[in-house]
């Protein structure tokens, strides 16, 4: 592999790889060849966990957009659990962003952001799938729920949160679908795959031997 490398080794100087790096790391000493090849798989790791958690904020970003325009463009209000839904959306999608920017490169902070991002994977699960279940089982007198607007302005949120949680009105219907699957079954199926993705950006090793 050609390329450059300038860096320090044992004794505090500095040695410069010109040209094939590998032949060239390999007639060092041993001690100086883990340096030069531990310094090459730090910005390796860097690099790859930026990469991944941009692409997660990326398809948290579509995500919402797309919800955004399915609403003001195509006249589908959302319920209150999708409005939750969007909520979890926008903090996993805010998770993802911060870790890509901040980028870090000790397991310890990696995992933080891997078990934040799962919680807020895991939240938007519980809502999706409380959603796909009151379409696939409705209640046999559906009633309509309150307003978002009513809801926030009469309950604490705390309060809001059990409404919502609880409601059987226009959460049953389905107004949208694509290959048969409802809108709230495919946020189920972003949010699993989001909640993998954001677990395996974390601590998926790219290590210069391939593992």
């Amino acid at each position: 592999m050609g390329g450059l490398y300038w860096g320090p080794i044992n004794n505090g100087a500095s040695i410069r790889v010109v040209g094939d790096m590998n032949r060239s790391i390999d007639a060092l000493p041993r001690p100086s060849r883990i340096r030069i090849v531990s310094n090459m798989s730090s910005t390796q790791l860097h690099s790859s966990f930026r990469r991944r958690f941009l692409l997660g904020a990326l398809a948290c970003a579509l995500i919402l957009g797309y919800a955004l325009y399915a609403q003001f463009a195509q006249g589908l209000e959302p319920c209150p659990l999708c409005i939750f839904q969007r909520i979890a959306f926008a903090a996993l999608g805010l998770v993802l962003l911060v870790g890509a920017v901040h980028s870090p490169r000790t397991r310890a902070v990696r995992t933080g952001y891997a078990v934040v991002g799962g919680l807020a994977s895991l939240a938007g699960i519980g809502v999706a799938g409380k959603h796909v279940w009151l379409q696939v089982f409705p209640p046999p007198m559906p009633s309509c729920a309150p307003g978002w607007d009513y809801l926030v302005q009469t309950n604490s949120w705390l309060g809001v949160m059990q409404k919502v949680l609880g409601a059987k009105g226009d959460c049953s219907n389905i107004d949208w679908s694509f290959l048969g699957l409802s809108m709230p079954a495919w946020s189920l199926l972003c949010f699993v795959a989001l909640g993998v993705w954001v677990v395996h950006g974390a601590f998926r090793r790219d290590l210069a031997g391939g593992r």
